[in-house]
Formats: structure tokens, sequence, C-alpha cells
């Protein structure tokens, strides 16, 4: 008797929300440009990129108003984004195609299986979580994305010394989020200060940000170094 398939239990919901049609022409003609199809394959970033250089992974861009305005002012890091939802795709390639940068590039795919199929090992400086959806019902806590085999995942494709930076406006999940990588032996919590000049550990205000401050939210940004030293991967 076969056994019985697990049921996958997603961070996401995916809301259609309203599409443009600038933004409907973005992801047909511009994914090719800047998208990077699901595959069941690891990618090869400097051939995705064409250089070495810092890498950054942001998880759940949303609207791609961060990742854009870090790109924008870090011309020489190269951003990889993921995000599920198409309007805040196409919003992204819209301003990426009138700006004409050439280092970022996105996958529309469920964050947990980009990790687990297609990134190498030690192959980012930092990844970036920016307001994930914060399930505030207990009933729903399940479907947070920051979980310890998830966690597990970010160490893994993080070089030694990278940085994991999470925002949240919830102050239980930011409590939930410090429970988890304060249990996670290849993290350690550092500040804000302590990162200095660094520049990527920035973050500039995003749509969810202000959302959640009108709302009377305090913004919690916590950030972990990833331990242990050796060789990066390329």
């Amino acid at each position: 008797m076969a056994e019985p398939r697990l049921r996958k239990v997603r961070s996401f919901v995916r809301r259609p929300g309203r599409m443009t049609s600038a933004q409907s022409r973005a992801l047909a003609d511009l994914m090719p440009r800047f998208g990077i199809p699901f595959q069941h394959k690891t990618l090869d970033l400097f051939e995705v990129f064409g250089r070495v250089a810092p890498r950054v992974l942001e998880i759940g861009f949303g609207n791609g108003e961060a990742l854009f305005t870090l790109a924008a002012n870090q011309p020489a890091v190269d951003y990889l984004g993921v995000e599920v939802h198409e309007p805040g795709i196409g919003h992204l390639l819209l301003l990426l195609e009138r700006s004409g940068l050439s280092n970022v590039r996105v996958i529309d795919r469920d964050a947990v299986e980009v990790l687990r199929q297609m990134i190498p090992d030690a192959c980012f400086d930092a990844v970036n979580v920016f307001f994930p959806d914060p399930w505030p019902k207990k009933r729903h806590h399940k479907r947070r994305l920051i979980q310890p085999d998830f966690v597990r995942e970010i160490a893994r494709v993080l070089k030694p010394a990278g940085v994991m930076h999470v925002a949240t406006d919830w102050q239980d999940y930011a409590e939930h989020i410090a429970a988890v990588l304060d249990a996670d032996a290849d993290f350690r919590t550092i500040s804000a200060g302590s990162l200095g000049t660094n520049a990527l550990a920035g973050r500039p205000p995003t749509k969810f940000e202000r959302r959640g401050q009108s709302l009377g939210h305090e913004v919690r940004d916590l950030y972990y170094l990833k331990n242990g030293s050796g060789r990066s991967a390329r």
C-alpha cells in the first residue's frame, strides 16, 4: 500500500490582485530578460550575472520597491528576488526596464522550492526577508515562513559571516523569528550598529512598513550573522 503524501503547508496564498496592462506586458516581454525559470537544478550565479560580485537574495519582495532601491543604490552588488505575486513582479520589471539596471534577476516561485532546488551552497552575502506574511491568527502560525527548516536552508546558502536581515511590524512574529534563529547554532544575533557601514545591511522604507506604521505597529529589524569560516562558493 502506498504511503499517503504529506500536505505541504505554504507560507503564502496566491492572490491575483489587480494586474495593469503594463504589468501584464512586463511579465510577457521582460521576464525573458530579467527572469529565471524555475528548474530542478542548481543555478550557476556567475553565469546568471556574468561577473563575480557580492550577492543578495531577497525573499518575498512584494512590489519590488525595496529591492529596486537597493539595487539602484548598489550597482556593484547583484540581487536575486523571489516572489509569487505577479502584479508585484510586473511592477518591479517595469522599474528595471525604465532604469536600465542590470544587477537584478527574478524568480516567480515559492521561495522554499527555489532554495531547495536551485540555490547552491554558500553563494550569498546577505538574505533579506522584509515583512513576510505574519499570519496573525494562532491556528495559522504554522504557515509562517520563518521556521527551523527554512532557516537551515538560509544558513546553507549564506557565505560564512553572511547576514540574514528580517523585518516585521508584528511583535509576536518578531518574537517567533528571534526564538527560531536564536535556537539555530548557525546564527548569532547582532545589532544594526555592529554592521557599521555594511551596504548590504540597509533597508529602504516599503509599502508594508508604511501600512503597519499607519496602524500603530512598531517595525522591528532583526539581524543575524552566519557563524563559521571557510571558502565561499564562486
